[in-house]
């Protein structure tokens, strides 16, 4: 069957090339992805998915299925763009690939005795993350596990990422407590009094605990300056319950900026927090294995990387994987670049692109056939999360 997958990935490189091309030629910021959406769900259409449209509510969200029964395999699809220089993330080689896999699986799943190739569209990665919403309202209870790749210019197992809890605090001027113009401290005061106050805070904790994208919105009326002033910040920590720590440590400085300066302030959160992400063992195992065999050899680096993921709140709930592939053969070529963005229509890409979706693939059939590799997982999860790894 492995060689059935390797055969028919080679029958649908066309189709897997011109969705590359199509998502790279028109991008689309967060939850606008129109285009995107109806080219891929059409594609999946075509080849006798089921597909859900507008999932949860969400106009450029799906869920496409083919098979029935446990195991329950889910491939990611993501296909916004982060800003006006189009992928420089390659965030649409994560739909080639995941696509690449799923349709290819699910040609031998007959064989395999049962089992659901899934695929998840996830609007607004770059935004707030969709995966986050979808975890809270429980879709993934269903699911066995989520595979994805993410495309770079290194190969690599992603181990952990941190828990992020994104902040907004809001300062007013409070009027009826007498603060004019004529007062002694502006809104700006208390903000920046706050900040202050949080810096020598997170010292308290770990070394891996910080605040991240600090910004600063200012709003004025006539004569009074700095009347409301907006921050938001990330509070990143190992551990989401410890960056809830320091968030409730930051609302009581906040609540003195009332009694110290008769500034008034309100602590929200700017988007939905993020937990850290556990990366399966066992699977990047059977993953790191099956992109040897595909011919992508450059394996064997892993990292923890500085940013949170999405991915993070459903890798709480089932096994998950997320690696690097590197597909770009230019080694000056820089992640998060224009020409980064260009390499992803590349000969070079589209080989790799292929190898790598042929991994997944057959990562899937290996857990279709194997349940112990699965139970192992499931297993291994549990006690990570335990243990607070």
């Amino acid at each position: 069957m492995k060689q059935e997958i390797i055969t028919y990935l080679s029958t649908i490189k066309d189709d897997i090339k011109n969705l590359t091309k199509y998502l790279y030629e028109y991008p689309e910021e967060s939850f606008c992805e129109h285009k995107a959406y109806n080219y891929i769900v059409n594609l999946l259409k075509d080849k006798e998915f089921e597909v859900t449209e507008n999932y949860l509510d969400m106009s450029t969200s799906f869920l496409a299925q083919y098979g029935s029964g446990h195991p329950k395999i889910c491939y990611i699809c993501e296909y916004d763009s982060p800003c006006k220089k189009g992928h420089i993330l390659g965030t649409h080689l994560v739909s080639s690939i995941s696509i690449g896999a799923a349709l290819s699986l699910s040609k031998v799943i007959p064989k395999a005795g049962g089992g659901t190739v899934i695929l998840l569209g996830c609007p607004g990665e770059f935004l707030s993350g969709s995966k986050v919403t979808m975890a809270k309202q429980g879709i993934f209870e269903d699911i066995d596990t989520v595979l994805m790749v993410q495309p770079h210019t290194i190969t690599a197992e992603v181990c952990t990422s941190p828990a992020i809890l994104p902040l907004k605090i809001t300062y007013s001027c409070n009027k009826a407590s007498g603060c004019t113009e004529k007062s002694t401290y502006t809104a700006l005061d208390a903000c920046i009094f706050t900040l202050n106050s949080i810096n020598t805070l997170v010292k308290g904790f770990s070394d891996e605990c910080s605040i991240d994208m600090v910004s600063i919105k200012g709003s004025t009326m006539p004569c009074i300056p700095y009347n409301t002033v907006e921050t938001s910040f990330y509070v990143k920590a190992p551990y989401l319950k410890i960056a809830e720590e320091i968030a409730d440590k930051i609302k009581k400085i906040t609540a003195s900026s009332k009694d110290l300066m008769n500034i008034d302030s309100v602590v929200t959160f700017s988007k939905a927090p993020c937990e850290n992400f556990v990366s399966s063992n066992t699977l990047s195992r059977i993953f790191a294995h099956n992109l040897k065999e595909s011919g992508i050899i450059d394996d064997g680096n892993t990292i923890d990387i500085p940013y949170g993921l999405s991915l993070g709140n459903v890798s709480h709930l089932i096994p998950c994987i997320r690696p690097y592939v590197c597909i770009t053969e230019d080694k000056s070529i820089q992640y998060a670049s224009e020409n980064f963005g260009s390499a992803t229509l590349s000969p070079y890409a589209e080989d790799r692109i292929l190898k790598a979706a042929q991994a997944l693939a057959i990562t899937g059939l290996d857990l279709i056939e194997k349940d112990s590799l699965l139970a192992e997982a499931k297993m291994e999860l549990h006690k990570c999360i335990n243990e607070k790894c």
